[in-house]
């Protein structure tokens, strides 16, 4: 971009100093774009955009937005969602606040006090509450205390084991030392897994109720320092979260696949009491201060020295020498949400929506999970809203959401999901934002279409480091590999393939508002963050204070995702070929089978046969090859292609869903019944393998030909 041009702009959008250096840096503007036939004019459009994004203004509305606990469902909460509402207004988006109504629980009671077994001597009584020495935010009196979302009540005394993660690995090797858990109080530290999954096996292995606690080994002092001398978790830290079994379906409990709409009646609902998502073991978050007073007691033998945590002593496997009482009064009720709703109309392809969303409500402030996703958004659509005003109109229609209730469930996403699923048919992408930044180091994850979709944008993007957010993003994975931050709420959500020799994107799992879209839907998506040290994940301690000493002093990573974020939504409303790279995708899907079938041969399971979901496979990647040819040299028209390229995802559904959690509709893409956010691939398959039936195995296998061989019938037709 010409130096007189980025003057121009100066003026005319009032460009602080700051952002006009930091502009300037901007990398050369790229000659060509894949979907675009010639991307000189988008080249303006985005370089006018990319001039508005404001750090100080980010920075802003990330003070306002954490300024008060907002937990979904309260009046804190409905206060964001009118702020929210006013900023895309102001910005010219249409903006509607959508109710739904949910069935979530508050705490009234939540105590635990662990005693001697031979004494009775009380060892600890908790939960102590969340403090270190100047924390500006830890007193106020509407911080929730430390509690499960979804957790039942319950009066449970008993004595306690100590399961390490709570993988069914954990569960099967106390097994193997005749340690059994039936009736005890499990405890277990977060990691590994989602925090539902620990519960959901504790329940399968008949625990009468779990204690899920943080480990310094893992997000606090073993890591750094701790908060407020550093980002990590202080003694005192709760990681507050749900524990719905988001895996056998998300949002509302009550309303698997419809929309829990105020309106809706009682009888279209299901009981919560047997409602597949709901545990039926209670279960509490406690801080490692709370924690290490019952672990340090613990009898029975050694723990198994990889299940050694960073607490001062030798870890025991318990069942004998500590009991604990936990009393959990909860407070279930049907409670309002609050989605805010912002919609541009199309011009020429109306029905074809870009929709952009990131969620608001958090467990106590949220200022990395989620609000600076929702600063950098709000920043997205202040840029947006200038071309608005200077007469831009996007092709294809843009919607930005910020959704509600994510933390008990993804359920704002979900019911508005599931309210709109016969128009988001024809929606060609999602694009996702939650933990928008915690630290310095840009991440994505998206369905193998859209990696290069992500890369492409990141090139055009300046980062405060220098150059383009695509060359540092490079740059530090090939000097440091892959981060995985513990506890991070980015990389937890995430599996990996690279199948093309270039920066790495992670793979789709669970745990974000995505996963209706992508996993239920067929709708295109994507995620992404910048990433750093995060050890206060969902704790009071997730405040401004600590954002501005940890995270982003500057907000300069904030202005810097907001570029990002929009000129994803810029580049998929305006694009005339849809972008997507199905011949990458059918290359992680060959890699994927080969993996299942390495897998299969290494647990002995020789007769499952994978050659006709091979050769699908296979013939999926030439159709795309094809295809792909036909992307690059459309000239004319291309509706026809367009509309079946977007087909191709959808015809990845099963109508059928996963074996036990219908649900989940995607034959690639879900989050393990076992692992909850990390992506399984090939779910059907390899969790049959995992389970060692063959029978399952083989009905899946088939379940994947069916739908590679639609796809590859829907590309043959898209190359024509």
């Amino acid at each position: 971009m010409p130096l007189f041009f980025r003057s121009a702009l100066l003026s005319t959008v009032g460009l602080s100093l700051s952002a006009f250096l930091l502009l300037a840096q901007a990398p050369t503007e790229p000659q060509h774009v894949f979907g675009y036939r010639d991307f000189s004019a988008q080249a303006k459009i985005d370089q006018q955009f990319l001039a508005v994004p404001s750090a100080k203004l980010a920075g802003e509305e990330l003070k306002t937005l954490t300024a008060a606990p907002h937990i979904a469902a309260s009046k804190e909460d409905y206060d964001t969602a009118v702020y929210v509402a006013g900023k895309f207004k102001a910005a010219g988006l249409e903006t509607s606040i959508v109710p739904y109504k949910a069935w979530l629980n508050l705490p009234k009671e939540i105590s635990v006090t662990a005693t001697d077994d031979a004494t009775g001597k009380t060892l600890m009584h908790g939960p102590t509450r969340e403090h270190v020495e100047g924390d500006p935010y830890q007193d106020d009196p509407r911080v929730t205390p430390g509690f499960n979302g979804s957790s039942p009540s319950g009066d449970v005394t008993a004595e306690v084991v100590y399961a390490n993660y709570g993988r069914p690995e954990d569960f099967d090797r106390l097994a193997a030392l005749h340690i059994d858990v039936k009736g005890k109080l499990v405890i277990v530290r977060y990691g590994a897994n989602f925090r539902g999954v620990k519960v959901y096996v504790a329940q399968q292995r008949g625990a009468a109720g779990v204690i899920i606690y943080s480990d310094p080994a893992d997000d606090g002092y073993y890591r750094g320092d701790k908060y407020p001398n550093g980002p990590y978790r202080p003694d005192t830290g709760v990681q507050r979260g749900s524990v719905q079994y988001m895996f056998k379906y998300p949002g509302d409990a009550t309303t698997p696949g419809i929309a829990s709409t105020p309106e809706l009646p009682a009888s279209k609902r299901i009981d919560p009491a047997t409602a597949a998502s709901m545990p039926r073991i209670p279960s509490t978050p406690l801080s490692y201060h709370d924690a290490a007073p019952i672990l340090e007691n613990l009898g029975g033998p050694s723990a198994p020295r990889e299940w050694q945590g960073a607490l001062p002593f030798n870890y025991h496997l318990g069942g004998t020498g500590v009991k604990v009482h936990m009393l959990l009064k909860q407070d279930y009720a049907m409670r309002t949400i609050w989605d805010v709703i912002g919609k541009i109309p199309g011009t020429e392809l109306p029905d074809e929506w870009v929709v952009a969303g990131n969620h608001r409500d958090a467990w106590v402030y949220g200022a990395v999970d989620p609000n600076s996703g929702t600063a950098a958004m709000l920043e997205s659509v202040h840029g947006i809203g200038e071309l608005l005003h200077q007469g831009w109109k996007p092709k294809r229609t843009v919607i930005f959401a910020s959704w509600d209730a994510e933390e008990e469930g993804l359920i704002g996403s979900t019911e508005w999901a599931e309210d709109h699923a016969n128009q988001l048919a024809h929606a060609v992408a999602y694009f996702n934002t939650d933990v928008g930044v915690s630290g310095p180091s840009f991440e994505s994850a998206a369905v193998p279409s859209l990696k290069q979709f992500v890369r492409d944008v990141t090139k055009e993007v300046p980062s405060p480091k220098g150059g383009s957010v695509y060359e540092q993003w490079k740059a530090e994975q090939a000097a440091n590999g892959s981060r995985h931050h513990v506890n991070n709420g980015f990389n937890e959500r995430h599996g990996h393939a690279n199948v093309d020799n270039d920066v790495e994107i992670g793979d789709l799992g669970s745990g974000s508002d995505y996963t209706p879209f992508i996993q239920h839907l067929g709708v295109p998506s994507t995620d992404i963050g910048s990433d750093g040290p995060y050890g206060v994940y969902h704790s009071v301690f997730d405040n401004y204070a600590w954002f501005i000493k940890n995270a982003d002093p500057t907000f300069v990573y904030e202005q810097q995702q907001a570029r990002v974020f929009g000129l994803e939504v810029l580049h998929m409303a305006d694009t005339d070929v849809l972008p997507y790279d199905y011949v990458t995708y059918g290359k992680e899907i060959e890699a994927y089978i080969e993996a299942a079938k390495k897998k299969a041969a290494d647990a002995q399971l020789s007769s499952i046969d994978f050659s006709e979901a091979t050769a699908a496979a296979q013939k999926f990647t030439s159709a795309a090859e094809a295809a792909y040819s036909r992307q690059t040299a459309e000239s004319g028209n291309p509706t026809h292609l367009n509309s079946e390229l977007r087909q191709v995802e959808g015809d990845l559904l099963s109508s059928a869903g996963l074996p036990n959690r219908p649900w989940f509709k995607h034959t690639i893409y879900a989050p393990g019944e076992y692992t909850g956010y990390a992506a399984v691939v090939i779910p059907g398959v390899n969790e049959a393998i995992d389970a060692k039936d063959v029978s399952r195995a083989q009905t899946q296998m088939a379940t994947l030909t069916a739908a590679l061989t639609r796809a590859t019938s829907t590309l043959e037709s898209a190359a024509k």
